[in-house]
């Protein structure tokens, strides 16, 4: 019996189906409710139900799933090309049903809620860290225009104003200074919300056995660790880590025609902020006394910014192999192309 793939146009409110019945090839759509979505579908047999990986796809992957159905999300951006036609919820549900009969589409692992929970404290304090970065380059604006030029960065900015209390009392208006004490108050307590979310993921990553092990390898560090968790899963959404690295942006893209291919800069597809903890953390060990062989070989023929590019791939890729083979860190591993391997299997 062929099992029926329903296409799914979530939205807040109304949701969109379209599907074909097997028995009779006939197109059938339908608008739901928000409320009356989970009703039809527990009166429905087991099916695929394909949605796009957007907001609330996870959600709805769960309550799903545990209605007996295969739920498959697809990533947005290969989803659009399927939409013919001016772009509404009926175009949108037969689009995803269009590319949900190609197998050659990568579906987007469905995430737990603890994983979606881990990276809701990462989102936030994120969110946190940009406004403490705006309100101090902010107040770093307001005081110039008053002849206070404050040093770089942030530390350096802060404790020159500390300093410099008494002489700004002297130079500023007093509505001015009450700004200037009123900002660095907001400072204050940005820094106390933003500590409070790297505790927590401090503390997830002595209690969560995947960030644990993800936790030693160098130049991930704490927030890579957490965050890398939180999105493999069991790494069973990725078939190796070459794909996986690729899925983050973190290998060059290509063009090509006539049997010439053209390889660019990176793709910088996927997870930006995994993305960018990663090359921090290879910069961080290149600049250390930890940075491995191959890598300072490699720095003396190749950029800066190649090698770390190169040292933050090779990072994703341990990390998948953590995780999906269940194995911890080890500095001094040597891998074994897959036929040496079968034949030192055989050999013992």
């Amino acid at each position: 019996m062929n099992v029926t793939t329903y296409g799914l146009d979530i939205a807040k409110n109304v949701m969109q189906l379209h599907w074909v019945e097997p028995a009779t090839g006939e197109i059938q759509r339908r608008k739901l409710s928000r409320v009356k979505l989970t009703d039809f579908f527990a009166q429905r047999q087991s099916g695929v139900i394909a949605i796009e990986a957007c907001a609330s796809a996870h959600h709805w992957g769960r309550t799903l799933t545990a209605l007996g159905h295969r739920v498959e999300l697809l990533p947005a951006g290969q989803v659009r090309a399927f939409v013919r036609g001016n772009k509404d919820d009926m175009a949108d549900a037969r689009a995803i049903w269009l590319a949900a009969q190609h197998g050659d589409i990568r579906r987007v692992p469905i995430k737990s809620q603890d994983q979606q929970a881990i990276q809701a404290i990462h989102r936030t304090r994120t969110h946190w860290v940009s406004v403490r970065t705006a309100t101090i380059n902010a107040l770093r604006g307001l005081l110039y225009e008053f002849g206070a030029a404050l040093p770089k960065g942030r530390h350096a900015g802060l404790s020159a104003v500390v300093a410099q209390v008494t002489e700004l009392q002297a130079k500023l208006p007093a509505p001015m200074m009450a700004l200037v004490q009123h900002q660095l108050a907001a400072i204050r307590q940005l820094d106390e919300h933003i500590s409070l979310y790297e505790g927590q993921l401090r503390q997830l990553c002595r209690t969560l056995d995947s960030a644990r092990r993800l936790n030693e390898v160098p130049g991930i560090g704490v927030i890579g660790a957490s965050a890398l968790a939180a999105t493999l899963g069991d790494g069973a959404g990725w078939r190796n880590a070459r794909e996986f690295a690729s899925c983050l942006g973190l290998t060059p893209r290509h063009s090509g025609t006539g049997g010439k291919v053209v390889m660019g800069g990176l793709s910088k597809r996927g997870d930006p902020f995994l993305r960018t903890v990663l090359t921090n953390g290879a910069r961080a060990v290149l600049c250390s006394p930890k940075a491995p062989p191959w890598a300072l070989s490699l720095l003396q023929r190749r950029p800066f910014n190649v090698v770390v590019v190169a040292l933050a791939n090779k990072m994703a890729r341990m990390a998948w192999a953590i995780i999906a083979k269940g194995r911890c860190y080890e500095a001094q591993w040597q891998s074994v192309p897959p036929a040496q391997a079968i034949r030192l299997e055989l050999a013992h």
